[in-house]
């Protein structure tokens, strides 16, 4: 009798088919089921890296990078600028301290169009000497400042003495000391400034590598007297912040004398060139001679005086021979202050006239 084998594995297979279509048509047949259910795609999560991170390794090493690049250029052009020393009182500059850097176009272009080639600067910068000036020529330039400050000063912390107009501070205004005291100096003491004025030209020549013969002295030349007093006028605020081809156009270059001593006869007082990021302090010394390019790369300022009294001599010089003056103490100067002389006294203005001399009295420089 033949037995009749089961396919057990067909069975089985058709049995679980059976099962799967049962559980589907199960699960089609909910009560949620159907059109009115559609079915929410599930997002794709991003994948994630080897590190078990969202973005590569270098991408985030990237973006570190970047905010903290970006952290430190805010913060440096945000802080407040360093100070350094460009000359210090207790110091004797024998060999020339200075920094040098482009010019504004601006600044050579002027020049240029006078057609004073010679009076050109390859470059532009600041220097310190102490060895221009003698010591007995630096006393004497004192002692000039001192007899012209005695008829007069002003009533606030800043008193000027121009030698050129002769306009001096007095009270809240100024007068005219060569009006008022014709005989105050000697012939001889005009001499000693020819000669320290002639002696900054060449040195300003020798730096920049100009034509001395292309250097003016022009206006303002002045002595200044710094204290501690408050400041009465708007000449007496002396610490802004200034460039001296704005304050002075004629000016082309800037030198500074001082004729005191640095926490010795004064305190404060010192001579701040601001750039960018650095500031430069130059402290004053008793013969100490800076000069530098007048333009907008020498920004700086004179800091208050708090104690004693600072005495400095400023002198300022053109490219341009029509800004040039006649030297104090020589013929063209006294014929100049002649006919100034007699065309004030023309005038119904009294001596102590709060209005300023008709030569602009000197701002801020020094």
């Amino acid at each position: 009798m033949a037995v009749k084998q089961r396919n057990i594995g067909s069975s089985d297979q058709s049995s679980g088919s059976t099962k799967d279509t049962s559980s589907s048509s199960q699960k089609k047949s909910g009560p949620f089921s159907g059109r009115y259910n559609p079915t929410i795609q599930p997002t794709k999560r991003p994948e994630r890296g080897a590190d078990d991170t969202f973005l590569p390794h270098q991408k985030w090493s990237r973006i570190v990078m970047g905010c903290s690049i970006a952290a430190i250029i805010y913060f440096t052009s945000h802080a407040a600028p360093k100070n350094t020393f460009m000359a210090k009182r207790s110091e004797k500059i024998e060999k020339k301290v200075f920094q040098a850097f482009l010019c504004a176009p601006s600044f050579r272009k002027e020049i240029m169009d006078l057609g004073n080639k010679g009076c050109a600067p390859t470059k532009c910068g600041r220097v310190v000497l102490d060895n221009v000036v003698t010591a007995q020529e630096s006393d004497n330039l004192l002692g000039l400042a001192k007899k012209g400050f005695s008829k007069g000063g002003g009533s606030g912390g800043a008193s000027i003495l121009d030698l050129h107009s002769g306009a001096l501070s007095k009270g809240d205004a100024f007068v005219s000391l060569y009006k008022s005291h014709p005989n105050l100096y000697a012939p001889e003491d005009f001499a000693i400034y020819r000669t320290v004025k002639e002696n900054v030209k060449n040195a300003i020549a020798d730096h920049f590598q100009l034509e001395s013969s292309s250097l003016h002295l022009t206006h303002p030349t002045f002595f200044s007297r710094i204290d501690s007093k408050p400041p009465i006028t708007m000449h007496d605020e002396y610490w802004h912040l200034h460039v001296d081809k704005v304050t002075y156009p004629g000016f082309h270059y800037t030198s500074l004398l001082y004729l005191t001593d640095h926490g010795i006869d004064f305190k404060g007082g010192e001579f701040i060139f601001v750039d960018d990021h650095l500031n430069r302090t130059i402290e004053p010394r008793n013969g100490r001679v800076s000069f530098f390019t007048s333009g907008a790369g020498n920004r700086h300022h004179v800091e208050p005086v708090t104690e004693g009294t600072r005495y400095a001599l400023t002198m300022g010089f053109s490219c341009n021979p029509k800004n040039a003056i006649p030297e104090p103490g020589s013929e063209n100067h006294a014929a100049f202050m002649e006919t100034r002389i007699v065309e004030e006294s023309e005038s119904p203005d009294k001596e102590t006239s709060t209005k300023p001399p008709k030569t602009d009295p000197p701002k801020e420089e020094l």
